[in-house]
Formats: structure tokens, sequence, C-alpha cells
């Protein structure tokens, strides 16, 4: 293929998209825009946080005790150098957001990433084979949703620290978090993939695989996986914004990131503890970013749900 061909096929390819309901439908949502911009702000200052930041509040050679609690820079007593204020350890609170709203990210996406590596792979095996394994897979799947998220989460964190010793639960911090909340979220991906393979299977497409002797892998991974990820997708968006608070909630329990490497959830738990003695700075500007971190990815995955549903078009 030429140059020139691919360059068409490309041009092709985006003028489909364009002229796609999706594209319409976003172009036309104020919601959907909205909430893709704030994501990006958010995603790119996560991204270039060493770049935006003014200092590294891993680095303790980088932290002065002597500017400790100090308010943000328009407060009186404030400091412009630090322009949402320190915390105790004289941390730069516009700093630590944006190396904690990384560390946030990192975490949701990591384990939404393997929460649906699992729940599709069991959906599509228990949704394709039926019998004794889709049984077994959906009794363990209602087995979790018997339990409240959170304390499935804080039995697998809790699992984990005692496996592993004492000095390597720093290090492991953020493993282990996102293992956690894995292992919690992908009981929605396995039983959204079984239904819809259950449909799949019983359609003409994949009889015709059957009889053109296409191997049971060969047709779940070709054949019907393609056609059941749209409703994938919705709750991979939604699951994001969730494994974030999820994440949050933990490290505000004291179970995941260190204070060491704070993360959102960390800075939370630490401002807390201070927001009486009038340090307020500490809770509420990675409260405020948590808020709108989670509200835009929720605002936009109702408005995907909605997008990629015939019905409501």
């Amino acid at each position: 293929m030429t140059d020139t061909t691919q360059s068409r096929t490309t041009a092709s390819t985006l003028a489909r998209l364009l002229d796609s309901d999706i594209a319409w439908n976003f172009r036309h949502s104020w919601t959907a825009r909205i909430s893709s911009v704030l994501i990006l702000i958010l995603f790119a200052a996560a991204l270039f946080a060493p770049m935006l930041a003014t200092q590294n509040p891993y680095d303790i050679s980088q932290l002065l005790l002597l500017d400790s609690e100090l308010p943000p820079a328009w407060v009186e007593g404030g400091d412009p150098r630090y322009l949402l204020g320190t915390d105790e350890q004289a941390r730069d609170v516009y700093s630590s957001i944006l190396y904690g709203l990384r560390l946030s990210l990192i975490v949701g996406f990591a384990s939404v990433a393997l929460a649906a590596v699992v729940g599709i792979s069991l959906g599509l095996l228990g949704g394709f084979v039926g019998g004794m394994v889709d049984g077994a897979i959906m009794r363990v799947a209602d087995i979790l949703l018997s339990f409240p998220a959170i304390l499935v989460a804080l039995l697998v964190n809790g699992i984990a620290r005692g496996v592993l010793p004492p000095d390597r639960h720093a290090d492991a911090a953020i493993w282990v978090l996102i293992l956690a909340i894995g292992l919690t979220n992908w009981v929605q991906y396995a039983r959204t993939v079984r239904g819809s393979t259950m449909v799949e299977r019983q359609k003409e497409y994949v009889q015709a695989a059957r009889i053109n002797g296409v191997s049971g892998m060969g047709i779940m991974m070709n054949h019907i996986l393609p056609n059941v990820l749209g409703p994938v997708l919705v709750i991979a968006t939604i699951n994001l914004g969730m494994a974030v608070l999820t994440e949050a909630t933990l490290s505000f329990l004291g179970v995941g990131m260190p204070a060491t490497q704070p993360s959102l959830g960390t800075l939370i738990r630490i401002g807390n503890e201070y927001l009486f003695s009038g340090i307020w700075w500490v809770v509420i500007f990675p409260s405020v970013v948590l808020v709108a971190l989670v509200l835009a990815v929720n605002l936009l995955g109702d408005w995907l749900r909605d997008a990629l549903n015939p019905k409501l078009r």
C-alpha cells in the first residue's frame, strides 16, 4: 500500500468518525464537552506534574520546615512561592496535588484495566461455555456482590499486607491498591459480557464460524468479543471514577498510599487531622480536585452510555 493510499484511507476513516452519530451527539452535548475538557486538563496536569510543580513533595531535601503550615498566597501570611499554601511537613499543597493526582490516576487506570481483563475473560468463558463453568463463575460473582465493594477491597488489602513483610508495605502500596480495587470491580464486566455473549453465540455468524471449523477460542476472541465491547467501554469509563474514589477512601482510612507518597486520599486524610486547627487549605483543595475528577468522569460515562444506546438516539 502506497503512502497516498494510506493517507486516503486514514482521511476516509476520520471523515466517517466525524460524521458518526456519537460525534454528532458529542458536538451537541455541553455536558460531554465540558467534562471532556476538565478531564483533559486534570490528565495533563498529572502527566506533566514534574514540569508544572514548584517542588517534588516526595524529595525531603526540597522541604524547608520553616515554611510549614503557610496559608495560600492570597491569604494574609501567605508566601507567593506556595500558591495553595503548605502542610505540616512544608510540602507545597499545589505540588502535592499534582503528584497525588498522578498516583490516583495510575491506580485508577491500572485497577480498571485489571478488572476489565479478568471480568471480560470470565464473562466470555462463562457465557460461551455455559454449564458448570458458567455456574461456578456466577456463584463467585454473586458472593462478591453480597459484600460492599469497600469491604472486599479492605479484605484483599489486608491479606496482601499480611503476606508482605512490614518493611515492604510502603513500596508495594500502589500494587496492593491496584490488586484490591481491580479484584473488587471485575464482577460488573463479567456479568455484562456474559449476558451479551449468551445472546451473540446464538446468532448465525457464530454458527457459520463453527461450521467453518473455527475453534471456540477463535470465535470468542475474533467474533464475539468485538460485539460486546460497547457496554464494557461505558462500564470502564464510570469505573475509573469509582476506582479513584475507592483509592481515596482506602488512603483516607490509612490503608492506602503512605504519607511519604501521598495520593489525593492521603492528602485529604492528613489535612483532616489539622482541619480544626485552622489549616483548612490542606484538605479543601485536594477534596475539590477529587470531586471535580470523579464528577467529570461520571458525567462523561453517563453521556457515553446514552450515546451508545440506540433506543435513546
